[in-house]
């Protein structure tokens, strides 16, 4: 297993990131807060948890180890891979996550899209006991340029499976909350809200 992957940031595409680690480049499946947090040219460091299929390899790189912990813990639960896993912490920080299953808040849960009632309802028996509470822990990533946020949201919205005329306009929704120095992680968060009130 590769437990991490320390190296130069080769390149930052819409959902994943090459870093080149001994003139290797790899390719890191990523949500948009932890990419938004990767600039080319700098040195980054990021936790990861590789997927084995019969016909694949993907390697899954995090902000920091408890984003990977809740990635690998929320795929015990029946119906959830890693791409639903990989929405669920787009949608929700590790520590809402914990929240809403812990407090049994199905509502939150189906913010995720491909999330509906009975598989919220089947996330939280399963991973009650395993997922345990809110740790307090929030990641600090850097801020993403003044503009290029809106990119980063709105392919983060494609992403889990939004059509672009809708991703667009949840985008416009929240631009008035972006401030100097937006918080992709939170304007995807908030951009969710706004498509699940829709």
């Amino acid at each position: 297993m590769i437990a991490f992957v320390r190296g130069q940031v080769a390149e930052v595409g819409l959902t994943s990131a090459v870093l080149e680690v001994g003139g290797v480049g790899l390719e890191l499946m990523c949500n948009p807060g932890t990419l938004a947090g990767l600039r080319a040219g700098q040195t980054a460091h990021l936790p990861t948890s590789m997927v084995v299929r019969e016909d694949s390899l993907t390697l899954f790189g995090f902000a920091d180890a408890d984003e990977k912990q809740v990635f690998e813990l929320v795929q015990t639960a029946s119906g959830v891979g890693p791409k639903l896993a990989q929405a669920m912490l787009a949608v929700l920080a590790p520590d809402d996550l914990r929240r809403a299953v812990s407090t049994e808040d199905v509502k939150t849960l189906t913010r995720v899209p491909g999330i509906g009632q009975k598989g919220a309802q089947r996330i939280i028996l399963e991973l009650k006991d395993r997922l345990g509470g809110p740790t307090g822990v929030r990641p600090a990533l850097a801020p993403a340029p003044a503009e290029a946020w809106r990119e980063q949201v709105h392919q983060g919205l494609v992403g889990l499976g939004w059509p672009a005329r809708d991703a667009d306009g949840a985008v416009d929704a929240v631009a008035p909350d972006a401030g100097p120095t937006p918080d992709v992680a939170a304007l995807l968060r908030a951009a969710l809200r706004t498509l699940s009130r829709a």
